[in-house]
């Protein structure tokens, strides 16, 4: 049996009583103190939260860009310098590999953020990838540690942190942008991203900095309401916001266009990966995905059928007891004939027929002022 790893910051967690859990083959904190307590922190105030687990990938060379577009469902050579974008790493028949983030540092250098679990189908895409091409990947997952501040709070927290050698005032920044910096001597990138509906920052940083960066952001956070959060909490907030998550809502079995990530593909592209399978995808017959509201406490889980009146008709991939709306929502693929927003349908909890409604994603929008 393999052992999970842990990120540098183990001491830590541990330190402040951590619950862990097996996640993409790391040992992650599930939870510091309450999963309610972190969540609502997190929507009032602010969470921290270790994603070291993440993959990063470095791609390096004068054919970057270009390569990206080939290699990524997205087109990211457009893409300006400080800038990030959302995509995705397809399969030749369309299906999702991955979802991943990518920033660009420099005209010719360019960071992917890929999930834990996909570490290596990633790094094999994107090696297979680069045959033939004036590019260099580099996988730096074993180098650098990845600390995300969540919340209302987030940029109140980062400003008392000595963040040194800006290349630009953080209160320039904006979101889905990232800038470079200096923790103690070490660089870093200051991202402007996240995974929890929140506004906040995602913060790449050496591993020998840090249990220093993490103590620092704890230390000047706790006047700001900050509190340490695990991933039970990332899990809600994240539904709650209507990402969605690799093993639940994307798989190599669906295209993007299922899971309302159309938008990240770039179909005018003249060649990508994954193109000639995504035009071959009947979507009409296609299951979709959906949000379900329902009343009551009794939640739908990863699993349960999603009925009619009469027979079961799709499933749920994540449900939870919302702990900001305070009623049970779910993601779920139904066919298109059961899609439209407002359509009755049934969940099965445990052998009991829940009522539940088709809405629009996400749930839980904040409020941008």
């Amino acid at each position: 049996m393999t052992q999970p790893r842990y990120t540098v910051l183990r001491e830590r967690h541990e330190s402040l009583g951590a619950s862990f859990t097996d996640f993409g083959g790391w040992a992650m904190p599930v939870r510091y103190s309450s999963d309610l307590a972190e969540h609502h922190a997190v929507r009032t105030a602010a969470g921290l939260f270790d994603i070291s687990h993440m993959a990063e990938f470095f791609v390096d060379g004068p054919a970057a860009g270009e390569y990206l577009d080939y290699a990524l469902a997205g087109r990211l050579s457009t893409m300006p310098v400080g800038k990030a974008k959302y995509s995705l790493v397809l399969e030749p028949g369309g299906g999702i590999i991955d979802d991943v983030i990518v920033y660009r540092l420099a005209e010719d250098r360019f960071l992917v953020v890929a999930n834990a679990g996909n570490r290596e189908p990633v790094a094999t895409a994107l090696a297979e990838r680069a045959a033939g091409r004036d590019v260099r990947v580099d996988d730096q997952t074993d180098a650098y540690a990845l600390i995300a501040v969540q919340g209302p709070n987030a940029r109140a927290v980062l400003d008392e942190v000595a963040v040194t050698e800006l290349a630009h005032p953080l209160d320039e920044l904006k979101y889905y942008a990232a800038v470079t910096a200096t923790f103690e001597g070490a660089p870093m990138l200051i991202a402007r991203t996240g995974y929890t509906g929140e506004d906040g920052y995602e913060l790449l940083i050496p591993n020998d900095r840090a249990e220093r960066l993490w103590d620092a952001l704890l230390r000047v956070g706790a006047a700001h309401g900050l509190v340490p959060a695990g991933l039970a909490a990332r899990d809600t907030l994240r539904l709650e916001a209507g990402m969605p998550l690799y093993g639940h809502e994307l798989s190599r079995d669906i295209v993007p266009a299922q899971a309302g990530l159309g938008r990240a593909v770039a179909l005018d592209k003249e060649d990508f990966v994954g193109a000639a399978g995504l035009g071959a995808v009947v979507l009409p017959d296609a299951p979709v995905l959906v949000g379900l509201v329902s009343e009551g406490k009794r939640a739908g889980r990863a699993g349960y059928a999603v009925t009619d009146a009469d027979a079961p008709v799709g499933e749920i991939t994540s449900g939870a007891l919302s702990p900001t709306l305070g009623h049970p929502i779910a993601m779920a693929f139904v066919p298109q004939s059961v899609s439209t927003p407002g359509t009755q349908l049934f969940i099965d909890v445990r052998g009991t027929r829940i009522p539940a409604t088709v809405t629009t994603l996400p749930f839980y929008k904040r409020n941008a002022s």
